[in-house]
């Protein structure tokens, strides 16, 4: 069995420069390349030492590495970006290396004590990056050769408690400063773990106060040394305040600034999507934390989403990833929003400080999180709903409203000129689909239906659905079929056609047979096509005509109409009627009686007049009841018309009763007044506002309400005898039960119908019919009265069979109430002289 290969690693692997800048490279290489230089040749330079210099060169030099070391060890680091800066006793180690070693030595003896100090926190702290410890001891060296060279310049052969030797170690100790900081401060640049203004600033507030002490110490470690070394004592105590001076400091100033960070960062969290918030926390922890690496886990409705970002100048796909890592998963109230990991830049455990503000920082991450996934909920709720309000949830067409707001802003953008054409389809027998196969397959079949319309709907066109089983068809630019290149106004001679030709074409394409619930089903639709400019109508004025169309089809049973112009005005009448009738009632002049009487038929005295209502329209002239009497009749008007006629009709009959004519008026009763329990109550009220007896009112049925099966009618009927009030039978001959009813119902009148008077005399039959009435009147004692007479002829035929009573224009046409008087009395006058047979051929 092979054994599997060894990954060999390079020596940029091996030294820890993997994953690092260039610049960071080629400056480690430079920095320890003139190190190593510096220190030999200083090695190499001659001692030439003052006499009272403490210790013997050798001595002096193994000393300085000592403290270089120790100085080294008991450093403090602080954060800056990705990166760590620590805060050393170096320029400590320097004053005292400087007078207790040769000059020329102290850079090797620095490289020495470096090298040894941070080869020990590399094996303490498990640090396997050979080329930064190299980096750190090399810029320590230079920064010892420089103050070297500059304190020995200063200093000559000054004794060493001198003023001139003191300036010359505090001028070293600045330049040592100097050249390590200046150095640190160009890696960082390098490494882009943060802007050079901030390295400075941030490092300068760190390093500042303990260079000061650095320096302190330094002095008096050499008064001590040249004075009394036993001083030497009292130092432990002393440095150990100072280092935890230092520390508090240091920790104190790195609090401070994270949470400064933390609040900016956590209050710049963008309210914007979760991609948005996502890459602004990334961008927020890593300049927080300085993290080398940071991962956010999100967890959503749909699923799970990783992003990662690397700190600046990281390959961490080359160098893995450095220091230790913190996961904290990120709640809102108890529901789990995702994770967050921060890869910290040291190579130490966290301490309690980066769990506590990682953990915040997921908390305030969490809730933007939470708040971005609310707020793309309720965009995508609200886009829903404003989809939902303009389309049709089952079919996904435009809805009626859509369509109507749509259509108008189309139509504006056209020229006025140009003919556009709307047609509106509806399925014929849609309720049998619902009642057979059940309104789910119904609504299957609707979706089918506008799968198909929109397979047909060409570029520009505007499909909805406007009502159960209906659709609109939008058809902005009327165009032949085979031609989609045709201009876009076409005459309006050739308009129509083109339209119906394409609801044709929509016919037969839904005509083809489609499958609902494993049932093949053959589609029928009717169609209602209109045409206009758009420049003179709106949309909503196109589905108006439209659906006359429709209605037009659906009347002649025919799969296309076109919309005719007359049809709508007579529409249009029809839908004003009812709010023009209640108009006309709050009005005293629009609703007119015209009076007809009914005269014996030998002498030609009035027995009785008919009251017969008219509408005097103020924009349609005068009206017959046909025309209107059918609205009052369904609705709630025929109470207040009923009342309008009666008090009308006894109005007049008052009058003619005061100038001697006493006979009575005859009133048409709407079907509904007689199942109208409080009807013989308003009659009543009738006649007592006009002090009218109850003799004086004839009120007309017709039989075909007379003989119904309502419980009610018979009751109102009787209430109506009951109270004096005479009632007449009209038509009668016309309906299925002329004998019955007056058994059934008895009245005091007996109208035979006109078309029995026109056909008498020609028509045996009807001759008969006359005579029947005639009869049964005499047996049961009731007034008989022949409608229509219009000729000498019929009137000779009616005397002849016995029939007393008679009305048409014979005798007299309908007047106004104004005229009724002067006829009447005309009539009551003249009736003796005119006592003559007459004979059939006489003329009228």
């Amino acid at each position: 069995m092979t054994a599997p290969p060894v990954a060999r690693r390079s020596w940029i692997d091996v030294t820890g420069l993997a994953g690092r800048p260039q610049g960071v490279r080629i400056l480690t290489a430079a920095v320890a390349a003139a190190a190593l230089i510096l220190a030999i040749l200083g090695a190499l330079l001659p001692v030439d030492r003052p006499a009272d210099r403490p210790l013997t060169p050798l001595a002096g030099a193994a000393l300085a590495a000592a403290v270089v070391a120790a100085g080294q060890l008991a450093r403090l680091r602080f954060r800056l970006g990705r990166g760590v800066v620590s805060v050393s006793w170096g320029e400590a180690a320097f004053i005292i290396g400087f007078v207790v070693a040769p000059p020329g030595w102290l850079p090797a003896a620095t490289l020495v004590g470096a090298v040894a100090a941070w080869a020990l926190l590399a094996w303490w702290e498990s640090l396997r990056n050979v080329a930064e410890v190299v980096h750190l001891a090399a810029s320590l060296t230079l920064g010892a050769a420089g103050a070297s060279v500059v304190a020995g310049a200063l200093a000559g052969q000054a004794p060493v408690l001198s003023a001139r030797m003191i300036t010359a170690l505090v001028a070293g100790a600045l330049t040592y400063l100097a050249l390590t900081f200046g150095l640190a401060t160009l890696t960082l640049a390098l490494h882009r773990d943060a802007p050079a203004t901030q390295i400075l600033v941030r490092a300068s507030y760190a390093k500042v106060p303990m260079v000061v002490g650095n320096v302190i110490v330094g002095l008096a470690a050499v008064v001590a040394l040249v004075e009394n070394p036993l001083w030497l004592l009292a130092f432990p105590p002393a440095l150990w305040l100072l280092q935890r001076t230092y520390r508090f400091h240091l920790r104190a100033e790195e609090e401070r600034r994270l949470w400064e960070a933390f609040a900016a960062a956590t209050a710049t969290l963008p309210g914007g999507t979760e991609v948005e918030v996502v890459e602004a926390g990334l961008r927020a922890a890593l300049d927080v934390f300085g993290a080398r690496r940071v991962e956010i886990e999100v967890r959503g409705r749909d699923g799970e989403r990783r992003y990662a970002e690397d700190g600046p100048g990281q390959d961490n796909a080359v160098a893995g990833l450095p220091g230790p890592a913190i996961t904290r998963s990120m709640a809102v109230d108890g529901d789990l929003v995702g994770e967050l990991t921060v890869w910290l830049s040291e190579p130490t455990l966290p301490v309690p400080r980066d769990e506590a503000a990682i953990s915040a920082f997921g908390d305030a991450l969490a809730g933007a999180l939470h708040d971005a996934a609310a707020r793309e909920r309720v965009a995508e709720l609200s886009e829903q709903v404003a989809y939902d309000t303009r389309h049709d949830r089952l079919t996904g067409l435009l809805d009626r409203p859509t369509l109507l707001d749509e259509g108008d802003r189309l139509l504006r953008s056209f020229d006025r000129r140009r003919h556009v054409a709307l047609l509106l389809l509806d399925i014929n027998d849609f309720r049998e689909v619902n009642g057979t196969l059940g309104h789910r397959h119904g609504d299957e079949l609707l979706r089918l239906v506008a799968d198909r319309l929109t397979e047909m709907t060409r570029d520009g066109e505007m499909l909805a659905r406007t009502g159960d089983d209906e659709f609109a068809l939008l058809v902005p630019r009327v165009v032949p079929l085979i031609d989609s290149s045709a201009p876009a106004a076409v005459p309006l001679s050739d308009s129509m056609p083109l339209a119906l030709r394409r609801a044709r074409e929509l016919v037969e394409e839904l005509g083809r047979p489609m499958e609902v619930s494993s049932v093949r089903l053959a589609v029928e639709v009717a169609v209602g096509v209109t045409v206009a400019p758009a420049g003179r109508v709106d949309v909503g004025e196109l589905v108006r005509r439209a659906s006359l169309a429709l209605q037009e089809a659906k009347r002649q049973e025919v799969t296309v109409a076109a919309f005719d112009a007359g049809q709508d005005a007579v529409t249009t009448d029809g839908l004003a009627l009812l709010a023009e009738l209640k108009d006309a009632l709050a009005a005293d002049d629009q609703i007119v009686l015209h009076l007809q009487p009914a005269v014996d038929l030998v002498t030609a005295a009035p027995t009785g007049v008919e009251a017969l209502v008219r509408w005097q329209h103020p924009r349609r002239g005068r009206l017959s009841p046909d025309e209107f009497i059918s609205t009052v009749e369904h609705t709630e008007l025929h109470t207040a018309f009923t009342r309008r006629v009666l008090d009308l009709a006894l109005d007049a009959a008052g009058r003619w009763h005061a100038a001697g004519v006493d006979v009575p008026v005859s009133v048409n009763v709407p079907a509904r007044s007689l199942l109208d329990p409080s009807f013989p109550a308003q009659v009543r009220a009738a006649l007592r506002r006009h002090h009218a007896p109850a003799s004086r009112l004839v009120l007309e049925i017709t039989e075909s309400v007379a003989v119904s099966e309502e419980r009610i009618v018979d009751d109102v009927l009787a209430e109506l005898r009951d109270a004096g009030i005479q009632l007449s039978l009209d038509d009668f001959g016309t309906g299925y039960s002329s004998l019955a009813i007056v058994t059934r119902a008895p009245v005091d009148e007996i109208k035979i119908d006109r078309s029995f008077v026109d056909d008498m005399i020609e028509s045996p039959a009807a001759g008969a019919v006359v005579r029947g009435a005639v009869e049964l009147g005499a047996r049961l004692g009731v007034r008989v009265v022949a409608e229509g007479v219009e000729t000498t002829e019929q009137r000779a035929a009616l005397i002849e069979l016995g029939c007393p009573t008679a009305q048409g224009y014979h005798f007299c046409r309908p007047m106004p109430a104004d005229r009724i008087v002067q006829a009447l009395t005309q009539l009551a006058e003249a009736a003796p002289a005119n006592i003559r047979p007459l004979r059939a051929d006489d003329a009228s």
